[in-house]
């Protein structure tokens, strides 16, 4: 067997890491181990929304006929009801006040089965690692030297190239950042090596999320025709939000129950950040809520509550040879699910880049540096239009002037047509032009 290209590891086995294991082994030249710190390859959560843009980018990787057999795929080209908004916070029934349309929708599935798929598609050049959760890792400065990794259980690995795709609490970020701040520091720019460092570790946004999922059979006989049932909701009030959908082909429902406290927002949180939570809890934080939503909490068997965690915007997603995707590069808020998109663009950008002919470890480093002037201004601007539809959901946004007991219908309305120009992006556009441009950067076509 030929000696590969180039060798990729893969820290974190979650959507954007085994996405991007899956688009790198196309290439029969490149090696890849992909280390996931549990003791399997287990997605954390119920759901996950994939929208055509990412959908697009998932059939061309060959991933599309088989995870299509486990959820429902609306034509592409067919206008459905991506989201119905709804003002949930009345104790007498709530008030629909707009649906957002898209071609094909949001597609719904069940973490668990997205996760096995992917890793079905996985070829032989690919090796998956469990209980490998990464320490740290040297870098040394000449690109002919591997990239060696310390693990927790104490062995070791090399690397021509490091992937951090493991999540919020990065370990891989973490290391990054120092290695940044410690070169700054050694110019003498200890002020930019502080503000650096700021971006480590992950921050509260004080939000919690309750996060549950419901037997539709339970809740088709407590609430029959429930509008769950059918389509995806999302339910507003006043510093709280509801998210909820069908998943597993109909016969769950997921929800995502958020309560805010704007004023924590960027703080840090000493406590644990997922809990099992009674349902009397979260029954509690939307006790003045509509019937419906009632109905749902009441065919809830378990709960966890989860602190929500996002991370301050980083200067750049790589450092020479070692790059970060998905929530490692920039965790934000889920209120425009696109966290497992903006993975998903992640991993198929950059692996563009990496599979292309012109790479080598000897310019890996261009190649990280090209992939981070495509992805990062797109990742951090989807990051700040989840943000925003935080604040249009729990009627906090600037100069809206909304109390918890009604709102009037122009309100309302201003609401609903802002986030849906905020979100066309998600069906309106594609990642190609990004495709094109990141390949014509690299063949030196264009800057």
């Amino acid at each position: 067997m030929p000696h590969p290209r180039l060798r990729v590891a893969v820290c974190g086995g979650g959507i954007g890491g085994l996405v991007l294991a899956v688009a790198l082994s196309q290439a029969q030249d490149i090696d890849i181990d992909v280390y996931e710190a549990a003791r399997e390859f287990a997605e954390v959560g119920a759901g996950v929304g994939v929208w055509p843009r990412p959908w697009k980018i998932l059939k061309a990787l060959g991933l599309a006929q088989d995870l299509a057999q486990v959820t429902f795929v609306p034509p592409e080209n067919e206008l459905v009801v991506a989201l119905d908004f709804r003002k949930g916070d009345e104790p007498h029934g709530g008030t629909t006040f707009g649906q957002m349309l898209s071609p094909g929708g949001l597609i719904s599935f069940h973490r668990p089965d997205f996760q096995r798929i992917v890793l079905q598609h996985l070829a032989r050049s690919c090796r998956p690692h469990t209980s490998k959760r990464l320490v740290s890792y040297t870098q040394p400065s000449s690109a002919s030297e591997p990239i060696q990794l310390f693990f927790q259980d104490g062995t070791t690995a090399t690397c021509d190239l490091l992937v951090g795709a493991d999540g919020v609490k990065s370990r891989v970020r973490a290391c990054m950042i120092k290695e940044v701040a410690d070169d700054l520091r050694a110019r003498g720019d200890s002020i930019t090596a502080s503000k650096v460092m700021q971006s480590a570790a992950p921050v509260w946004s004080g939000m919690m999320s309750y996060r549950t999922t419901a037997p539709s059979e339970a809740l088709q006989k407590r609430y029959p025709n429930h509008r769950l049932l059918k389509e995806p909701h999302v339910f507003f009030g006043k510093n709280t939000q509801m998210t909820a959908y069908p998943i597993a082909r109909g016969t769950l429902v997921n929800a995502a129950a958020f309560t805010v406290r704007w004023d924590l927002e960027n703080t840090y949180l000493d406590a644990p950040w997922v809990v099992d939570a009674p349902r009397s809890e979260f029954s509690q934080e939307f006790a003045d809520w509509e019937p419906e939503v009632q109905a749902l909490f009441d065919c809830v068997k378990s709960t966890s509550r989860w602190a929500v965690h996002t991370v301050i915007p980083l200067r750049s997603f790589v450092h020479r040879r070692v790059i970060l995707i998905g929530d490692a590069a920039s965790a934000m808020l889920p209120f425009q699910g696109s966290g497992a998109g903006q993975a998903i663009e992640d991993a198929y950008i950059l692996s563009a880049l990496l599979t292309h002919p012109s790479t080598t470890v000897h310019s890996l480093e261009r190649a990280a540096k090209i992939y981070d002037a495509i992805r990062r201004p797109a990742a951090q601007r989807v990051a700040v239009l989840s943000r925003e539809a935080a604040l249009l959901y729990t009627f906090n946004y600037p100069g809206l002037t909304l109390d918890r007991d009604g709102c009037r219908e122009e309100q309302l309305q201003k609401i609903y047509k802002r986030i849906v120009n905020n979100w066309a992006w998600a069906w309106e556009t594609t990642a190609q032009p990004d495709l094109e441009r990141a390949i014509a950067m690299l063949e030196g076509r264009m800057q």
